[in-house]
């Protein structure tokens, strides 16, 4: 590169490396150039907001050093200044935390004006400056970072900013799309309850996810004991990511113990979530009592719930639908199986054994006027005489 401007490795990358954890990728900053320079030694534009380029061969990001000036409420409000004459140290002070603040140069030498070494190795998430005020999307990151940093406590200070933030109004400018890309890699930490209450601790659950923190603060009362849904759903959702289990199961974990499929309709829609999410988290809040009741249903109940669940053509769908409820099981009874997994399991695997295709055609020849109700209602019967000798024979 041009020798008058000089590079450095930011953010996660130096901290991960400070912390002993596997560096996945390399931001980079680049202090003292001009667009027209990075241009010429080769680097693609690609920023729309402020200078970014992807390196000709590793593609990885380099940001011109810039500063931000607040202009309008949320996080899109900000008018950014990107030139030669700003500053390794500006561009680290407009950083959410101090951990996120620290620059490594070529030789190695770490740069650190905001002292996030001192809060790595004191496990504490503080916040750069009084700018953090100003951008929204800066508590969902740091409730994503408890979910993956878990030994990590948040300093009084930014936890009183967090609590200035949804007083003032600032959290309701956040867009669906942003609060949901935050959520989604906060629940595929190693521990998404910690997101959560740290979004509930500081007001701004519920402002995004009402439901979720109306919820949280129910208790679930049975014969044998009661259980503060906090709690339960904590364990859950922790439990999930133990197992490694896919994110739509993991939201649907929150899903489950909404009221209603209206409900989880709702939410889904709010956040504008991807269809393979939305769908088994709305099947999720639909079935829960079909579910449960599997080993007390008749062989045409479990055909028109499998059916109902699109369950022959999206098997796999269905199969995490059966995996986030053994999930939920295991974590209220602590039991090692249950009766109505395995029950739906068989049951669908004789179901998908009847051959629809030959149904089809020798239905067809007796009914060639409207042959698609008769195909229909033979498939279906066919599928429950190949469900009750699957019953049968248990």
């Amino acid at each position: 590169m041009v020798p008058t401007y000089k590079t450095y490795v930011v953010g996660g990358a130096v901290r991960d490396a400070l912390m002993g954890l596997a560096v996945k990728d390399r931001d980079y900053v680049v202090v003292g150039a001009t667009p027209e320079q990075m241009i010429s030694a080769g680097f693609i534009a690609v920023g729309k907001d402020f200078p970014v380029f992807l390196h000709p061969t590793t593609h990885e990001e380099y940001a011109l050093a810039r500063t931000e000036r607040k202009t309008a409420p949320g996080y899109t409000g900000f008018a950014f200044h990107a030139a030669p004459d700003v500053t390794l140290e500006q561009d680290l002070q407009r950083r959410d935390l101090t951990i996120n603040a620290i620059a490594q140069d070529t030789d190695g030498t770490l740069i650190d004006p905001c002292n996030g070494q001192a809060d790595i190795k004191n496990k504490v998430f503080r916040h750069v400056s009084l700018a953090f005020l100003e951008d929204p999307v800066r508590i969902l990151r740091l409730a994503r970072f408890a979910a993956r940093f878990t030994e990590f406590s948040i300093a009084p200070q930014t936890a009183t900013l967090m609590h200035q933030m949804v007083e003032s109004g600032e959290v309701d400018a956040l867009v669906s799309e942003r609060v949901w890309q935050e959520i989604a890699r906060g629940l595929m930490e190693v521990q998404p309850s910690r997101m959560f209450a740290v979004l509930r601790e500081c007001g701004a659950l519920k402002r995004l996810m009402p439901e979720l923190d109306r919820l949280l603060d129910q208790t679930i009362h049975t014969q044998q004991h009661s259980v503060v849904v906090t709690e339960k759903i904590r364990r859950e959702l922790d439990a999930a990511a133990q197992s490694g289990l896919s994110l739509p199961i993991r939201f649907s974990v929150i899903a489950y113990h909404l009221a209603s499929e209206q409900q989880a309709m709702e939410l889904c829609l709010r956040l504008k979530l991807p269809n393979e999410v939305k769908e088994l988290a709305v099947m999720t809040a639909r079935e829960r009592a079909t579910v449960h009741g599997a080993a007390e249903m008749s062989a045409d109940a479990i055909v028109k719930t499998l059916e109902r669940c699109d369950a022959f053509r999206k098997s796999d769908r269905f199969a995490d639908l059966l995996k986030l409820y053994e999930l939920i099981h295991i974590s209220s009874h602590n039991k090692d199986t249950f009766t109505s997994i395995e029950l739906f399991q068989g049951s669908l695997e004789a179901a998908k054994a009847v051959n629809a295709g030959e149904i089809a055609a020798a239905v067809a020849i007796d009914h060639p006027q409207n042959p698609a109700q008769h195909i229909a209602a033979a498939v279906h019967a066919a599928r429950v005489n190949a469900v009750q000798a699957e019953l049968d024979r248990r």
